[in-house]
């Protein structure tokens, strides 16, 4: 990235802050200016956590202008999938008297399927089914440094490996539209 870009994180926990630090990181973006907020473990669902702080963050990104500053959600579909999510994050929005994100700002929502650990199996090699949330965990947030890798080089190029759960073609769809070339 030749240019400098904030970036702010909203998403449930250390996996998702892992997973898209890693990513990002591997796409070249310079992360100085990385601000992840993530929900305090042990305290209550954290997917409400992201549902309560994305209009406030949605907000606060609108009050930047043209500068280059991006929102990133990360936040597991659950038995909601990708739909339902996107419903909940509009609907708290119009709650708190904030309009929708529009396909114009830079705002980038994804939202694995059963959970992360979908995608994680899926860049693993497996063939995944999205209705399944027994995929297991890492032993080290960390150790999703080759699978970030792996999803940045074909997020990248547009191309992922089938067959790809649809929440992720969904996700590198909205990096491309959201994010662009930067």
């Amino acid at each position: 990235m030749s240019r400098s870009v904030r970036l702010t994180l909203l998403c449930e926990d250390k996996q998702h802050q892992a997973f898209a630090h890693r990513f990002f990181k591997a796409l070249g973006w310079n992360l100085r200016y990385w601000r992840p907020i993530v929900a305090p473990a042990g305290r209550g669902a954290a997917e409400k956590f992201v549902r309560e702080k994305f209009p406030v963050e949605l907000a606060a990104l609108r009050t930047k202008g043209n500068e280059q500053v991006f929102l990133v959600v990360l936040i597991d579909g659950d038995a909601a999938g990708v739909d339902g999510r996107r419903a909940q994050l509009e609907n708290a929005c119009r709650e708190q008297g904030i309009e929708p994100p529009s396909e114009m700002e830079r705002v980038l929502v994804c939202v694995p399927t059963w959970n992360i650990e979908t995608w994680l199996a899926y860049l693993d090699g497996s063939e995944v089914d999205q209705t399944n949330s027994s995929y297991p965990r890492l032993a080290r947030e960390r150790a999703c440094e080759p699978h970030a890798q792996a999803l940045a080089t074909m997020c990248g190029s547009g191309r992922l490996h089938p067959p790809a759960p649809p929440s992720l073609k969904e996700a590198c769809s909205g990096y491309r539209r959201a994010v662009g070339d930067v």
